[in-house]
């Protein structure tokens, strides 16, 4: 009795087939110039920006913390849940975790002061509603995070991906 081979279907790999197969229809010439990448990262930050607003919402419009304060603690929550959800669906990462998070962390403190503290908390003062204002810091922020995230955090060793051939 011989057994039939299996392959292995993570809700990842499945996750990254869609996202490249929504990639490649796109118009215009735009599938030779956005990756799959982006996708993936647009769709899992825009969850986990959800997640921060309605923490953000719950801390300071229900429990009436400082806005400095919920949006911290919002911002801590969904930038780690954001952490897992693109290590694991979006950039597939296998390196170690330990330094990935560290630079993550770095990244993350560096937009932290940028973007929330900087633009949001501030666009706040000025007098802007902070869940407006928040979306406005959210835009800034994604052009750096996917950045950050693709070319610093979850960068391909260039190493492993020669072929196994290759000296």
């Amino acid at each position: 009795m011989h057994e039939l081979a299996r392959t292995t279907d993570t809700l990842a790999d499945r996750f990254t087939r869609w996202c490249e197969a929504v990639v490649a229809r796109l118009p215009w010439g735009l599938n030779t110039l956005v990756p799959a990448t982006f996708l993936g990262f647009a769709l899992i930050n825009s969850f986990t920006f959800a997640v921060d607003l309605v923490l953000l919402t719950i801390f300071h419009g229900w429990w009436g913390l400082p806005v400095w304060l919920s949006v911290t603690i919002a911002y801590v929550c969904a930038f780690g849940l954001s952490f897992v959800l693109n290590r694991t669906f979006n950039f597939h990462s296998h390196a170690p975790v330990g330094r990935q998070a560290a630079v993550y962390g770095v990244v993350v403190a560096i937009n932290y002061v940028a973007f929330i503290l900087g633009v949001g908390s501030g666009l706040t003062a000025l007098g802007l509603e902070y869940h407006l204002a928040r979306l406005l810091a959210g835009g800034c922020e994604a052009v750096y995070m996917y950045s950050a995230m693709r070319w610093v955090v979850f960068r391909r060793d260039p190493k492993s991906d020669l072929a196994p051939h290759a000296t």
